[in-house]
């Protein structure tokens, strides 16, 4: 069972940057795509960004493109979600996840981290 845990979260002013780190319990972490998702209080989880296994491909919902960054260190078993430009709007508990059971975009995958609190100030 793979263990992923979360940390980075907190809170930012407006245009501010902040760092998501998922670590990963297990080495077969490199075997799988990676995402991250966020929920925001009352609405449902949605995706945020995902990366292939090698990071060779990245994918983004179109309301972070150009302000985060998907990546990942196999060596370290870690992937980051790099977050500049924050909008109030971004304000949401973070989550990544690993091991998509269907596409990258669906909130179907086998393991999840327990998430973590980013709150965007205006």
């Amino acid at each position: 069972q793979e263990q992923l845990v979360v940390s980075g979260g907190g809170l930012v002013q407006a245009g501010g940057s902040l760092r998501l780190s998922c670590a990963a319990s297990r080495r077969t972490f490199s075997n799988y795509a990676m995402g991250w998702f966020r929920q925001a209080s009352g609405k449902e989880r949605e995706f945020v960004a995902a990366t292939a296994p090698r990071g060779t491909s990245t994918f983004y919902a179109d309301s972070v493109k150009g302000r985060f960054t998907i990546s990942r260190d196999n060596d370290k078993n870690t992937v980051y979600l790099h977050m500049n430009s924050l909008k109030p709007e971004d304000t949401a508990v973070y989550y990544c996840a690993g091991r998509p059971r269907e596409n990258v975009y669906k909130a179907r995958y086998e393991y999840w981290g327990q998430g973590t609190q980013v709150t965007v100030s205006s």
